[in-house]
């Protein structure tokens, strides 16, 4: 049974309009936590799984309109072959368990990233779960995996030079909202704010061209970890930022 909205007003003390629209969130910190537990790595990253549950729900609750969590990043592949499967499985476990709570919660999920490369039963139940989801009215929900930003870029390229190649698209009509539509988060909003968990400090090939007005957001928390709690600070220090977008 899913959760009664928050009203941030008497929740966080904050009108709605200060808050985000759009959050992305480097999860970071699985591995960290499984090896303070001594849990192999792969607990660590199921462990995650239920913090992305718990912030999913909340960020529905809170009338957010978009999160995008970085979940696989491209450099990933390189990691060992039996963590990759793992991860590989717990993706496809994840998305058949938690259709309940997606629909519950009225959220529509979207992948952003790269399908190749991806294995067939991976993107068997994410096209599933976008299907099902898609007329849902709430929270877009926006699972990077397989994503790396400056694909991303090269790929909206060219569909940009095959667009200008059949005469669809002039050189001069070139501009930002062109590539903005171009890339795969084409009809978002940019991120306001940008959240890494477990001190990192590093945008690691994470929607570079999206986040270049985000506010910045760094904890210690290591991701499954990661609490309602946690999120509603990032919030609340977002709503104290005075941004100008390079005015004075």
């Amino acid at each position: 049974m899913p959760k009664p909205p928050l009203d941030p007003q008497s929740y966080l003390g904050l009108p709605r309009e200060k808050l985000p629209r759009h959050i992305a969130i480097i999860m970071d910190g699985n591995g960290r936590w499984a090896k303070r537990q001594d849990l192999p790595r792969i607990r660590g990253h199921e462990q995650g799984a239920k913090s992305v549950r718990t912030i999913v729900t909340h960020c529905a609750r809170l009338g957010i309109e978009a999160l995008t969590l970085f979940s696989f990043s491209t450099e990933n592949w390189k990691r060992p072959r039996d963590e990759v499967d793992f991860l590989m499985d717990l993706y496809v476990r994840y998305l058949i368990a938690e259709r309940d709570t997606i629909m519950g919660n009225n959220v529509r999920f979207m992948h952003v990233g790269r399908r190749e490369g991806l294995p067939a039963s991976v993107l068997s139940e994410m096209d599933q779960t976008v299907a099902m989801s898609r007329e849902n009215t709430g929270l877009k929900l926006c699972l990077a995996l397989n994503y790396g930003s400056r694909d991303e870029i090269v790929d909206a390229v060219r569909k940009i030079a095959r667009d200008v190649q059949a005469g669809r698209v002039q050189p001069e009509d070139i501009d930002e909202p062109l590539i903005s539509g171009s890339l795969y988060t084409a009809g978002l909003p940019d991120p306001d704010l940008l959240i890494r968990t477990a001190n990192e400090r590093r945008v690691s090939n994470f929607l570079l061209w999206q986040i270049s007005y985000a506010e910045i957001y760094v904890c210690e928390t290591l991701w499954p970890e990661f609490t309602p709690y946690d999120l509603d600070a990032a919030i609340k220090d977002f709503a104290t930022r005075e941004r100008r977008f390079g005015d004075v």
